[in-house]
């Protein structure tokens, strides 16, 4: 059905056209909105569909945070295609907020992520605590861990603004978003470490970053007194998924991935002090 027509069908404008351009109207808006809706639901019958004829998982489309793809999605990766055969996986890397966004819009089936997500829509499903560890300088490593307060008043590298590992170190650091002080930032925690061997500051990276981020730079890793810094990492998913009893599945295989990452790294060199 061409555009006119559908137009003449509901009896009302979905675009607004000009000579310059073309834009939905309000009404185009909310339709567009309900129609993604419905094609959502659509796509869902089909899984269920497929769900209830076979107990396997032919496709995946995974969602996940840039502080933790480089260091547990190669794991991941393998041990669904060791526990799901013939799996086709989709992946996507990006923040919190734009993967919550397309799992709303069918777009993804789960996520990776840090949590709480706090989003009524979602399944949150806790799978492993991680612990941050302090990066400084190679010449520092000796020197006393600081205090928390003392952070504060050295000149911390994050992550830039929408990545939620940055408001998880400033939390631990008591800084709040608005308070003014000396901080940098960087687009990602190679970046941040590498910024730290050249003597700008200090950082602070998940512990599973370390091996990864650690191997080229000319810094020390300590482990901060008790109680220590850390994250939840946890799956969402939708919560009308027909796909739940599967992603369960795929939660337990995450775990794996996670444990035997952290066994390596646990036989490998030390962490800190």
């Amino acid at each position: 059905m061409q555009i006119k027509e559908l137009e003449q069908e509901l009896g009302n404008e979905l675009f607004e056209r000009s000579a310059r351009e073309v834009k939905l109207t309000p009404f185009g808006q909310t339709f567009a909105l309900r129609v993604r809706d419905i094609l959502r639901a659509v796509d869902e019958l089909g899984e269920l569909a497929r769900a209830s004829r076979d107990s396997s998982l032919a496709r995946l489309r995974i969602g996940i945070i840039p502080t933790i793809a480089p260091y547990l999605l190669p794991a991941i990766i393998n041990d669904l295609n060791k526990s799901f055969a013939g799996i086709q996986i989709e992946v996507r890397e990006t923040q919190t907020g734009k993967l919550v966004q397309e799992l709303a819009r069918g777009q993804l089936d789960m996520a990776i992520v840090a949590l709480p997500v706090s989003e009524p829509s979602l399944t949150e499903l806790e799978l492993f605590r991680e612990e941050f560890v302090l990066v400084r300088r190679h010449e520092d490593g000796e020197k006393p861990v600081p205090e928390r307060e003392a952070l504060r008043e050295m000149r911390l590298l994050l992550l830039e603004e929408g990545h939620c590992f940055r408001d998880q170190a400033l939390s631990f650091c008591n800084i709040g978003p608005a308070r003014p002080r000396e901080i940098m930032e960087g687009s990602s925690l190679s970046t941040l470490v590498q910024m730290v061997g050249a003597g700008i500051g200090i950082t602070l990276i998940p512990e599973m970053a370390v091996p990864v981020e650690t191997r080229s730079a000319h810094v020390s890793i300590s482990r901060f007194p008790s109680p220590q810094p850390s994250r939840t990492i946890g799956m969402v998913w939708r919560n009308s998924t027909p796909m739940a009893r599967q992603l369960r599945e795929v939660a337990e295989a995450v775990r794996r991935s996670a444990e035997t990452m952290r066994g390596v790294m646990d036989d490998g060199r030390p962490v800190g002090a």
